[in-house]
């Protein structure tokens, strides 16, 4: 067990769009950088990237100025309902981001679930206090701003929370539908298709 603190960040949106098409919005990596703020300066450096368990997917950000590496494991997923993204490397000691789409009388709920350490003790958890947390809700606030156009029809869009978590693990099972391994069509484009500066 970490014996650090963990936090988890919540996100959720609901649109009156059908379950398919808002889960291919979200399983193209290249729409990552379309809604992320543009001072992150978010870009996919992976060639086509195709979405299944397994995937590696190389990042590359800047924060506060400095340039950062992150890669991801697409750890889990089950199309059209499920995907969990892992960071392998980057500048979190844990980050295990677990998308959820469901299938209401209402719409399409959208649920995001990120558990997550930040390194250096003492001063991650200052540092987290000072500005990690806040700028965290912030980058999920302005994702959800920018992903209401691409979706339409966004029913509710309340605002991100993050709180302390006593675990890395998920408070949700995953889904199983039996469909795990392969992105839907039009999912893999160049990695030169987007950045995060637009």
């Amino acid at each position: 067990m970490l014996n650090r603190p963990c936090f988890v960040l919540r996100c959720d949106m609901l649109a009156d769009v059908k379950l398919a098409d808002v889960f291919r919005v979200f399983e193209n990596p290249y729409n990552l950088a379309k809604i992320t703020p543009p001072w992150l300066n978010f870009r996919v450096m992976t060639p086509d990237v195709e979405m299944r368990r397994g995937a590696l997917i190389d990042y590359t950000i800047r924060w506060m100025g400095l340039p950062l590496s992150w890669r991801t494991l697409i750890s889990e997923y089950e199309a059209p309902r499920v995907f969990v993204d892992e960071q392998m490397k980057g500048p979190y000691t844990v980050w295990r981001h677990l998308h959820t789409f469901e299938e209401t009388a209402r719409g399409t709920r959208i649920v995001d679930q990120v558990r997550y350490v930040l390194p250096l003790g003492p001063l991650g958890r200052a540092a987290h206090a000072a500005m990690v947390g806040r700028q965290l809700k912030s980058i999920f606030r302005f994702r959800q701003r920018a992903l209401a156009p691409m979706l339409g029809k966004v029913i509710e869009m309340p605002e991100p929370t993050v709180a302390r978590a006593e675990t890395t693990e998920f408070d949700v099972a995953i889904p199983r539908t039996g469909r795990a391994g392969t992105a839907s069509q039009g999912s893999r484009r160049p990695a030169g298709s987007y950045s995060a500066t637009r």
